[in-house]
């Protein structure tokens, strides 16, 4: 282990926050890591299946809870916070259309994982070099950024970035939960931070506002339940309950953040990778279930969504666009997309759900009025009068 003096570690700490701001992060906070409080909560968790098939999940164990185990020789966490909420996102505009897709903010620019484990390596590399030229040169650290069992969001609350919501994602008074968060694992006795005072009180718009009831309690998701996860991280069919409720989210959704107070004067992004592509903003249904693979491979190139693969989009899509009003144009869209050779029969599936549920529209009106959930309005009003810079 490195030998500093006291009076050098502090400097350091406070070095340290000034070049992840010069890097670009919004917040840097240090703690230790001790999650031994979160062990059983976590173990609670993974008993009660709310896992869902993420796997990955549970065949890690406790490591999750043990960044030490992690990265051996690691006494400190550097938590690192990034904002990434685009300019004219555009919430309720989006939500209020269900001919629209709507994509979860944070995937509509550049994939953040390689972006801030480079800056969290080249702060990792700047701590070594002023450690090297203190004469300690025996520095260890490890960035992490979604890329090992860790639980960040416990982490970057004890070091003071936030502190955790009733939907279960970070919150600051000041930054709301736009953000990203990332690590570096570090064998360094750094002074630690302090966590701030939790201040949902007894708010439970969150709750209140899940399109599938997902929050089963305070601070508990039921993944299976989540659009993010059914949308994203679930690889077969979508369950048939889940469809009505997922409306035009064809990947992730915010919803129990933009009902949340505390992001009515969330910071913008300064990183204008992601803002979002062209290609995203307000994006048509019926334009996006057109695309053939080169098409989503080339225009999500770069992006988060590129992992889904071209199959499980067409899945998402054919959802929203059986969601949609009743309109011929789908109705056509989704009987040519069944024929077409390109796809499984986990899509087909999904499409033949669509053509279903438009045909059954289609034989009662004719209209294309917009028909949206009860809870989506109240969403979309909630953006509408918190959100207005965004809506």
């Amino acid at each position: 282990m490195p030998t500093l003096s006291v009076t050098q570690l502090s400097q350091l700490a406070r070095e340290i926050k000034q070049w992840g701001k010069a890097l670009g992060f919004a917040h840097i906070g240090i703690t230790d890591v001790d999650l031994t409080e979160h062990e059983k909560p976590l173990q609670q968790w993974l008993d009660k299946d709310f896992h869902g098939d993420m796997n990955y999940m549970a065949s890690h164990g406790m490591m999750r809870a043990r960044p030490s185990e992690l990265h051996p020789g690691s006494i400190r966490v550097i938590s690192a916070r990034m904002d990434y909420l685009p300019p004219e996102a555009g919430f309720a505009s989006n939500l209020s259309n269900p001919n629209l897709a709507y994509i979860s903010r944070y995937a509509g620019g550049r994939d953040y994982h390689k972006l801030m484990r480079q800056r969290l390596k080249k702060l990792g590399d700047k701590i070594a070099q002023h450690c090297q030229e203190l004469t300690a040169d025996n520095v260890d650290f490890r960035p992490f950024v979604d890329s090992a069992p860790i639980l960040e969001r416990p982490l970057a609350d004890k070091a003071g970035l936030g502190w955790t919501g009733k939907h279960s994602l970070l919150l600051h008074p000041e930054a709301g939960s736009w953000f990203f968060l990332g690590e570096l694992l570090i064998n360094l006795p750094l002074p630690t931070d302090v966590p701030i005072e939790e201040g949902c009180n007894t708010c439970v718009a969150c709750i209140k506002s899940c399109p599938t009831d997902a929050i089963v309690e305070p601070y508990i998701v039921d993944a299976r339940r989540c659009i993010s996860y059914l949308t994203i991280e679930l690889q077969g069919a979508i369950p048939e309950e889940f469809r009505p409720l997922i409306g035009n989210r064809i990947y992730g959704c915010d919803d129990c953040q933009l009902v949340c107070p505390f992001n009515s004067q969330a910071p913008l992004t300064q990183e204008t990778d992601f803002h979002t592509r062209s290609p995203l903003i307000q994006p048509e249904l019926l334009s996006l279930f057109s695309w053939t693979e080169t098409e989503f491979l080339s225009k999500t190139e770069g992006s988060a969504i590129r992992r889904l693969g071209h199959k499980r989009w067409l899945r998402n899509i054919a959802v929203a666009l059986g969601n949609a009003p009743a309109n011929e144009a789908i109705l056509q869209a989704l009987e040519q997309k069944a024929q077409a050779e390109d796809i499984d029969n986990m899509v087909l599936e999904h499409i033949l759900w669509a053509i279903k549920a438009q045909q059954t529209k289609l034989s009662i009106t004719k209209d294309d009025e917009v028909s949206l959930s009860r809870k989506t309005q109240r969403v979309v009003r909630s953006i509408q009068k918190g959100l207005p810079r965004d809506a």
